[in-house]
């Protein structure tokens, strides 16, 4: 089971997550994209990360807007480091 991180570590932690923020016990961030083509090629790209990590996101797509949201299952929904660990690989991913 996942340690759940406290508030002060996921404050600290998002001052280096352009863009993320803490809704609902989960980081958060929505990406607009060009176009919903882009949108499908963003998503594929965090599909990718996603297994390499064996940790999934919950993904939402409205035409070119995605929205991802991290927490950790096996620690009760909760933010943990394995959601710090996808948020940051997800922002390294260059956007069209």
């Amino acid at each position: 089971m996942s340690e759940t991180l406290t508030s002060s570590q996921i404050r600290e932690a998002l001052l280096s997550l352009e863009g993320w923020k803490v809704q609902e016990s989960k980081l958060l961030k929505v990406y607009k994209l060009k176009d919903f083509k882009a949108a499908l090629a963003f998503i594929n790209e965090v599909g990718v990360i996603a297994e390499q990590l064996n940790h999934h996101p919950d993904i939402h797509n409205s035409w070119n807007q995605v929205t991802l949201g991290l927490c950790t299952h096996d620690a009760g929904g909760q933010i943990t480091e394995k959601d710090l660990t996808l948020a940051r690989a997800i922002q390294s991913i260059s956007l069209p």
